[in-house]
């Protein structure tokens, strides 16, 4: 037994030895790729991790606060980077949300497609990406497009490949409005289910697109839960106000009752159904009849009733702000629900903000964007979900190398490999052709890497 033990001191120090040798210390030191990273003013390496075929970090950039005003102020955004070779194409993913609390390797399909070096980008004012004294009016598509540009910039002069940007939902128009007012910064864009919201209140697709997604007995299911939901409200709300006490949620910040909060998450349960179900799903769906348990789980199990509280809404501030402000919204007409609701005006972006927060409506952003991508925008590709709400209303692509297509059946997380298989050909040999990389380009080598949608799900708390 003491022989084992000194056999195993003498291994651990053999193997200090080794590591602190002048020879160890000089193959650390020779990292050609950290020096690059080092060398680029404002960049940080928070911390690193290496497999077979790959390194990814997680970075940190320098970032003016205001890029009109550029020494006032500044904050640090948070990047990774996926690395696998200097000369591979770069895709940007670019999320529209903040990036994980501890971002984990992973590839979107756009990089998986391509055997591309990848960098994501956290979307500024989602935490940590904010600055301290936090001016709101900062928060706008230029000045993240503007933050992804300096991004851009800075990597060029580490790779040679070309560029692709992608993103999806909120992702995918933020990588569309880069691409609005840098039209230079990349070779081509997949946007994935990016909604185009053009005139504000003008959502009238939103309504024909529930008056037609499945079919006739699940839509009614559907309508019939909402309504059975709502008259049964004296009930079930008290269930929600218990259910907040015991974890802990509040509305008065936000939302402001619990009545309010119930309602807007029946509201919304419906498209939430499309957004993350399918057709199949349809037998899921409670009848009328169904008990109060039933009812309740089934709303909290598509919806969450955590969703609407000042716990859960804080992470999307920054996406309310910016839907307030700029992006727009969806506006239902909601006619089967016809004196079953007590707050008409409810289901806006700005009743999901703290009073401070809350904006008038700028139309000019979205109309400019809209009519820039149909008349003038080149390389751009559109992918969309049938059944998805959000693709009720889309952009239109011009006729400058550009695309548009629908996965059959598919909701929010429709993809390319979702497309028929026409349409997936077509669609990949584009992105090849735009990335300068083989029609048939062989998958990267033994690569265990999770595929990113880019969407993250509806964010509840408990």
């Amino acid at each position: 037994m003491v022989a084992g033990v000194r056999s195993r001191i003498v291994a651990v120090l053999v193997s200090l030895l080794t590591v602190l040798s002048p020879t160890a210390a000089a193959h650390a030191a020779d990292d050609p790729l950290l020096d690059r990273l080092a060398a680029v003013p404002g960049l940080s390496v928070v911390s690193e991790t290496q497999a077979s075929g790959y390194r990814f970090f997680v970075l940190t950039y320098r970032q003016p606060a205001d890029h009109r005003r550029p020494g006032a102020g500044a904050f640090e955004q948070r990047l990774t980077l996926l690395h696998r070779s200097d000369d591979a194409p770069v895709v940007l993913a670019t999320s529209g949300y903040g990036l994980p609390a501890n971002p984990r390797p992973a590839q979107t399909e756009p990089t998986a497609l391509l055997g591309a070096n990848q960098i994501s980008v956290e979307h500024r004012f989602f935490t940590p990406s904010r600055p301290a004294a936090a001016d709101w009016s900062d928060l706008d598509i230029w000045q993240e497009a503007t933050d992804e540009h300096r991004i851009v910039t800075a990597f060029k002069t580490l790779y040679s490949g070309r560029w692709i940007q992608t993103g999806a939902s909120k992702g995918g128009m933020t990588s569309v409005y880069h691409r609005r007012f840098y039209p230079g910064d990349v070779d081509g864009v997949v946007a994935y289910v990016a909604p185009d919201d053009v005139v504000n209140p003008a959502d009238r697709a939103y309504d024909r697109f529930f008056d037609t997604v499945g079919t006739p007995e699940c839509r009614a299911a559907l309508d019939d839960v909402q309504r059975e939901a709502l008259r049964r409200r004296d009930r079930l709300v008290p269930r929600l106000a218990a259910d907040a006490a015991a974890q802990g949620w509040t509305f008065d910040r936000t939302i402001g009752t619990a009545d309010r909060s119930f309602e807007m998450t029946v509201l919304d349960a419906v498209w939430a159904f499309w957004q993350y179900s399918t057709v199949a799903d349809c037998a899921t769906v409670p009848a009328a009849t169904a008990t109060d348990d039933q009812l309740y789980g089934w709303v909290d199990t598509v919806a969450g009733w955590s969703f609407y509280t000042d716990q859960a809404l804080e992470y999307y501030w920054p996406y309310y702000y910016q839907a307030a402000t700029q992006l727009g919204w969806p506006s239902l007409r909601f006619e089967h629900l016809r004196g079953l609701r007590a707050y008409p005006g409810l289901y806006t972006a700005n009743s999901s903000l703290p009073a401070e927060l809350r904006r008038r409506h700028n139309p000019v952003p979205m109309i400019d964007v809209d009519l820039w991508v149909r008349t003038a925008a080149p390389r751009m590709l559109f992918i969309y979900g049938e059944n998805d709400p959000w693709g009720a209303e889309r952009f239109t692509p011009s006729k400058r190398d550009s695309a548009l297509y629908v996965a059959p059946g598919a909701n929010h997380g429709a993809n390319i490999s979702k497309l028929n298989a026409q349409d997936a050909a077509q669609a990949t040999a584009t992105l090849r052709r735009w990335a300068g990389v083989p029609a048939a380009l062989a998958a990267p080598a033994a690569v265990d890497l999770p595929l990113d949608d880019m969407l993250g799900d509806r964010r509840r708390i408990g």
